[in-house]
């Protein structure tokens, strides 16, 4: 495993990230201590693009219950990450 496939966890599927795939942002769970720059140059090394910007967030654990038992799902970040025009990630394109 490459240090770029340790820094992009997963891409992120939902409506949201869909919908901002037509401006050329798409959304990644990313390692929680990974930061913009190592971020920017693993998905140019991972999907041969040139990023234009990246935001990250952390994303806080949410309460969840099982019956009586309760817990906390785990925290984590993602990424946002703004390609240039001429560049698209065709994994995301199947849709």
């Amino acid at each position: 495993m490459t240090e770029a496939e340790k820094i992009i966890i997963r891409p992120i599927v939902s409506e949201k990230s869909y919908a901002q795939i037509d401006h050329n942002r798409y959304t990644f769970e990313v390692h929680p201590k990974a930061h913009k720059t190592m971020i920017a140059q693993a998905v140019e090394q991972l999907f041969d693009v040139k990023v234009v910007s990246v935001a990250t967030a952390h994303v806080r654990s949410k309460p969840r219950r099982r019956g009586q038992t309760t817990g906390r799902s785990a925290a984590w970040k993602k990424a946002i990450v703004q390609l240039s025009p001429s560049d698209k990630i065709d994994f995301f394109e199947g849709r």
